[in-house]
């Protein structure tokens, strides 16, 4: 649905909530029904349920969840997508693929990972070029943003990642109205805008993603370069699950979602306002994930949004309900850091290390080495990025100095 004028997307945002969940359980069975139908994997992990008896939440808590390392199993089972896809894969628009590795469809449909929503909550609005600083190769962000722009009437430069000096002619001649990337690379490119004498001030509004965003970055932005950034939460799997309003008060769920919390490694539901895990169920016919696990921590605000949108608020990204991360808006797994020590024998146990310094992602992998080699580190370096596809330092220590917990990934980020 396009845009209407004003300051809400569609009418779909201040619906009486009650009529908000009295028509997403009415569409569950018929989500489940085309799920067992089309998709034989879903069918099978649903088997022995009646569709048209999950008419509440309640009924909706006692379906199986169905988690990432799951879904990672069945697609190197059947590749490309073990089962799920609930489209022919001849009719769909792009396949793309994220680390781990996991297949994800974009299909034909305007909008499709739902993003118009937080752009326009953003501010973005027909004519307004935007500034893609997502990456457009093999994963499928820079696309998600891009189809989000179309679906207002936006234009779009598609700078991808990298290339700063690039982008910085780019914003200088093109001069766009906002920017979408990782808060990380925004503060990069007006860093160094601002030593070069390089003109930013056209870039008003943002919409950023894959990494925290501080309240204390959103603020640096808003008083050093006038520039009103809002975060949004999504992933390639589900597409949009909240986005940021002006009220700055967590994150509004996206209309087209159904999201549960529950307790860490569980499907039950924890008292509004606990701390959980994120369970999301998308109404999407291409790929019906029903009780997604994203392995993201996060709990229920009270209340609704100043802004006057009405349906439930996220506290945002708390942390991780499993050792996995995200790093530069990347998911790292723990299965990553051990194909890492099997390139190298030399190396026993290994923990990588995520921290953020002056508002960046920085990864260290601590490494065990009875006697180091000369080149293990660089060699070590290399099997890193090769395995993430994201840079990352490596630290030989003693054999026996990192502690026996079982931890392979230490995420010491404070939540935003």
């Amino acid at each position: 649905m396009n845009q209407i004028a004003g300051v809400h997307y569609d009418p779909l945002e201040t619906r009486d909530p009650a009529q908000r969940d009295a028509q997403l359980l009415a569409a569950l069975p018929g989500l489940l029904h085309h799920a067992r139908e089309s998709a034989p994997a879903l069918g099978a992990h649903l088997a022995g349920l009646d569709p048209d008896r999950i008419t509440s939440f309640a009924a909706l808590a006692a379906l199986p969840v169905l988690r990432k390392d799951e879904l990672r199993r069945l697609q190197q089972a059947a590749p490309p997508f073990g089962g799920l896809l609930g489209t022919p894969l001849g009719q769909l628009a792009k396949v793309f693929v994220s680390p781990g590795p996991i297949f994800d469809p974009e299909g034909a449909r305007p909008d499709y990972w739902r993003f118009a929503r937080a752009l326009h909550a953003a501010g973005f609005r027909r004519g307004d070029l935007v500034h893609n600083s997502f990456a457009y190769h093999l994963t499928p962000a820079g696309s998600i943003i891009e189809s989000a722009a179309r679906a207002l009437g936006c234009p779009v430069f598609p700078a991808g990642t990298g290339q700063t000096e690039q982008q910085l002619r780019a914003i200088q001649q093109l001069r766009p109205a906002g920017y979408a990337g990782t808060p990380s690379f925004l503060k990069t490119l007006l860093e160094r805008g601002r030593a070069e004498g390089v003109d930013l001030s056209c870039l008003q509004k943002a919409v950023v993603s894959g990494e925290a965003f501080p309240r204390a970055l959103a603020e640096e932005l808003h008083d050093e370069a006038g520039i009103d950034a809002y975060q949004s939460y999504g992933t390639a799997d589900l597409g949009l699950v909240a986005y940021e309003t002006p009220a700055r008060e967590g994150l509004v769920v996206d209309e087209g979602v159904l999201v549960e919390i529950v307790r860490p490694g569980t499907g039950d539901p924890v008292p509004a306002g606990e701390v959980g895990e994120l369970l999301v169920t998308a109404f999407n016919p291409d790929y019906p994930l029903v009780r997604f696990a994203t392995g993201d921590l996060s709990a229920i605000l009270p209340g609704q949004s100043p802004c006057g949108r009405t349906n439930l608020r996220l506290r945002g990204w708390l942390g991780r309900a499993d050792q996995t991360t995200k790093v530069k808006g990347m998911f790292v797994y723990p299965s990553q850091v051990a194909e890492v020590t099997r390139r190298h024998p030399e190396v026993g146990r290994a923990r990588l290390v995520v921290e953020r310094e002056d508002s960046r992602d920085q990864m260290t992998l601590h490494c065990e080495v009875a006697t180091p080699a000369d080149g293990l580190e660089a060699a070590i370096a290399a099997s890193l990025r090769a395995a993430t596809s994201l840079r990352g330092a490596v630290r030989l220590v003693a054999a026996g100095s990192l502690a026996n917990d079982g931890k392979v990934i230490d995420d010491r980020r404070a939540p935003s």
